[in-house]
């Protein structure tokens, strides 16, 4: 296959049981589209059969399918797997995508000419609080938790994003090639890093409304995670103050 139109990077820890069927749905959409896409599973970590799994779906991808399959390997963490797959990806657009598909694959068309015209944005974030968006069954404490979370990554790093950490974000040739040297969070919190570098850097960010399903086995432990993300914040700022994110990319601490 000639260069992709569009990269779809999966993070995936641990996520044997959850990828076949998350897989099958991403073939059966592309297989009914008109543009090449490259998936990339980026596995980070796992104990259990998560390379097996991807290795087996790739032997029903044939050489007629407008996509192609392939498994990385990443160090341990959600960040670690997204960087890698972001830095090896070769589409014009760039997709990030949770291994659970919370937001159905169906919805990525709004990230895509004609409903999104080239030239629109540089990175466009799915959201869950934007007009137009919604949720479905997510229990109100995980939405209080997200909103506080919000507020501080406002209040201290990115003015005006309503949702920075669902999952689904998707990025221009270009604008990857300018954020993603630059990460230096390897665990939840290189979400909103991503999206300051992309702040700094003066790209164009816009928020995508979705329909998004609440997954009761979520990877995030509510407190614990929470807290270590609000760390991540204050160290993203921290790293910002320090114009670590205008230097040539390199490892910070």
């Amino acid at each position: 296959m000639s260069r992709p139109y569009l990269t779809i990077v999966i993070p995936a820890y641990n996520e044997a049981r959850r990828l076949p069927c998350s897989l099958t749905k991403i073939a059966a959409f592309l297989r009914g589209q008109s543009f090449t896409t490259e998936i990339l599973v980026v596995e980070n970590g796992s104990t259990d059969e998560t390379s097996a799994a991807v290795r087996k779906f790739a032997q029903t991808v044939s050489n007629t399918d407008p996509f192609t399959l392939e498994l990385l390997h990443s160090a341990h963490g959600k960040g670690a797997a997204v960087k890698t797959g972001m830095l090896v990806g070769k589409g014009d657009y760039l997709f990030i995508c949770d291994a659970d598909l919370s937001m159905p694959i169906e919805e990525i068309a709004k990230f895509l000419p004609p409903q999104q015209p080239p030239g629109r944005y540089d990175v466009a974030i799915a959201s869950r609080e934007i007009s137009g968006a919604v949720r479905h069954n997510e229990p109100f404490y995980r939405h209080l938790m997200g909103r506080v979370f919000n507020f501080v990554v406002r209040k201290l790093i990115i003015p005006g994003i309503e949702d920075t950490q669902c999952g689904f974000k998707m990025f221009t040739r270009e604008a990857a090639d300018q954020i993603f040297p630059h990460q230096t969070i390897d665990g939840w919190g290189f979400d909103p890093e991503i999206l300051y570098i992309s702040y700094i850097r003066g790209l164009l960010l816009i928020e995508v409304p979705i329909n998004w399903y609440y997954i009761a086995e979520s990877r995030i432990n509510p407190l614990s995670d929470t807290i270590k993300m609000l760390r991540e914040v204050f160290r993203i700022r921290r790293n910002g103050l320090r114009g670590i994110y205008e230097r040539i990319p390199q490892s910070v601490e």
